[in-house]
């Protein structure tokens, strides 16, 4: 790596050298007020008091690794996404027959339904971001919620509420805008959206299932691509929007297999997204040379090269070698590291330990430090 193109870790806007992905390991103090209010036992105001103190507790320990950016660490939430969804206006939760497939493995059952007109007003994650933001400090807080695409591939959309398909994205993507605007007023200038519709896309297995129920990936790759630039279309100019392109996460196990290929031009030339966080813990998500399609020099790469899925500590130098590798399709410049994914897509969290997961992140820290010094 030449010297010249080197800058230091520490850069004024996100994403950062060394970020993370957003959700952490539930602690047992949670997992215990979470059991207790679901049984009655306390209040909705007592479960929020120890959520307040077990995230204060974490976004410390997030300042004492050195990182840039803070999360609460999506404490409050039980699903990674059907938490936002059904809470905009015209979508309802309700319970499913069977959980998602995971590899070897299924989620509890639980599913979202578009039963009215979309709209965003009034939502409970606002106050969650205010406190987070309350608390960051001189940090950045950083913010995570689902991508728009995730409501069409995971709602069930009721002809009563939308016959019109073309009606249905437009209505979601002026919600999204109204989201984006709600936060950015709150305080939020780092947004990050999660998506696990496009890891689904470069599955080739996902694809042929798609093809046998009559849908074209490649014009679902354009749609999804129309709805999130128009989501974003008018967000401020000093917020950054990243998007976390996810293969599934599911107490350490996986949804999808594929490399970035099949979606590469689509995502990195196509979509008006500031940083992709893309996973590249292991050989189902293919090579680096899908990078070859980054031809903006103002959009960033996050490389999750650690793993979320297990305790064990890459080899930094293994690291080191993936990262330089990566630069000869991307600039130095332009790339971050973070782990692949969260710790915690949903509340069981993934199988490790809390230390284990703050060891991945100081990690992360750590190798970032030596690489943008």
């Amino acid at each position: 790596m030449e010297q010249h193109t080197i800058q230091s870790l520490q850069t004024k806007k996100p994403p950062f050298r060394a970020d993370q992905v957003g959700s952490l390991l539930r602690s047992k103090r949670i997992q215990k007020a979470r059991s207790q209010r679901a049984a009655g036992e306390i209040t909705a105001d007592q479960l929020r008091l120890i959520e307040n103190e077990e995230i204060a507790r974490i976004v410390e320990k997030q300042k004492e690794i050195g990182l840039q950016a803070v999360t609460d660490g999506e404490f409050r939430r039980a699903w990674w996404h059907f938490d936002f969804l059904e809470n905009l206006d015209g979508v309802e939760g309700y319970e499913t027959e069977s959980g998602l497939s995971f590899h070897q493995m299924q989620t509890k059952s639980h599913g979202i339904k578009v039963t009215g007109k979309l709209d965003f007003t009034d939502h409970p994650m606002l106050e969650d971001y205010r406190y987070l933001h309350s608390i960051a400090g001189s940090h950045i807080a950083k913010m995570t919620i689902p991508s728009p695409s995730m409501l069409h591939l995971r709602g069930k959309i009721e002809k009563t509420a939308y016959g019109d398909e073309e009606e249905f994205f437009h209505d979601l993507a002026k919600t999204y805008q109204k989201a984006i605007q709600a936060f950015y007023d709150a305080g939020c200038r780092y947004l990050q959206l999660d998506d696990t519709s496009w890891g689904a896309l470069c599955s080739t297995e996902k694809r042929e299932e798609m093809l046998a129920q009559g849908v074209d990936p490649d014009q679902l790759s354009t749609t999804y691509m129309k709805l999130i630039n128009e989501a974003v279309a008018v967000r401020p100019d000093d917020m950054t929007i990243t998007m976390h392109i996810c293969r599934g996460n599911y107490r350490s196990t996986w949804f999808s297999s594929g490399g970035y290929e099949p979606v590469a031009e689509v995502l990195f030339n196509g979509l008006n997204i500031d940083a992709f966080f893309l996973e590249y813990d292991s050989d189902r998500a293919g090579g680096f040379e899908p990078l070859r399609f980054v031809n903006r020099s103002d959009l960033k790469i996050v490389l999750g090269l650690i793993t979320s899925k297990a305790g064990e500590l890459e080899n930094p130098d293994d690291i080191k070698r993936r990262i330089d590798e990566a630069s000869h399709y991307v600039d130095l410049n332009q790339l971050c590291l973070s782990t692949q994914c969260g710790f915690a897509s949903t509340e069981e969290g993934n199988l490790l330990t809390e230390e284990q997961q703050w060891a991945k992140l100081r990690h992360v820290v750590q190798i970032a430090q030596d690489i943008w010094k």
